[in-house]
């Protein structure tokens, strides 16, 4: 059985070290990186099955890498590391193209649960879904994680992608918010809960060109994309 390739990259030489080292341990196959300016070239040579990093890096910030490496790896989980709490500032990972995150402190088998709770979920997405889903006037672009309307196209977030695809596997029936919340985040916590609110807002302004599609909060049940 091939190993798990890891992209590492984290600055800390401690922490890089000790995490590099166990993860090793554990069977995983583990490049570690510690200059942002590498990451780029490393992406491409090594083709990681799956990316953590780490956010608060110097010269380099990580949302800006993690958009970078979202643009050549479009499939790619990619879990960031923060010591960041505020919404905005996952949402902002997100955004860039995060598909999961850990707050330090964080302990390796979390670390290792979130990594192999990634790739399941990127292989049942690949299995199960339909490449090219038709919804009014747009189509959702699973594979290249697009939402395209005739007069645009917009670049989805890992957790934009899981949530539209709940939403669009279940069109006209109410998809119970917990649900959401457990598939996508793991839990239903009040903070997730209030970042996914955060981003259904952001998924009805991108359907808003179809007058035909709205998406109805249902309060204490969960939502409905509504097809006319």
């Amino acid at each position: 059985m091939m190993k798990v390739k890891v992209l590492y990259i984290e600055d800390e030489p401690f922490l890089g070290r000790i995490v590099s080292e166990t993860l090793e341990q554990q069977g995983f196959d583990l490049k570690l990186i510690t200059d942002g300016a590498r990451v780029i070239d490393c992406v491409t040579s090594y083709e990681p099955d799956v990316c953590v990093l780490d956010i608060m890096l110097p010269n380099v910030d990580g949302f800006t890498l993690c958009y970078q490496i979202r643009a050549l790896k479009p499939t790619l989980p990619i879990i960031f590391l923060t010591a960041l709490s505020e919404t905005s500032d996952l949402v902002k990972g997100f955004d860039a193209g995060g598909t999961d995150y850990i707050k330090k402190p964080f302990s390796i088998e979390e670390l290792i649960a979130r990594i192999n709770n990634q790739l399941n979920l990127l292989s049942n997405r690949l299995n199960n879904n339909t490449e090219i889903q038709s919804l009014g006037r747009y189509k959702l672009n699973r594979a290249r994680y697009q939402l395209i309307s005739p007069t645009t196209t917009s670049k989805l977030s890992g957790r934009e992608m899981e949530i539209i695809s709940l939403l669009a596997n279940n069109i006209n029936r109410i998809v119970d918010r917990k649900d959401i919340l457990t598939k996508v985040w793991g839990d239903d916590s009040f903070f997730n809960s209030r970042t996914l609110d955060v981003y259904v807002r952001k998924l009805r302004a991108m359907f808003s060109e179809d007058p035909d599609i709205e998406i109805v909060t249902l309060k204490g049940k969960g939502y409905l994309f509504m097809l006319k």
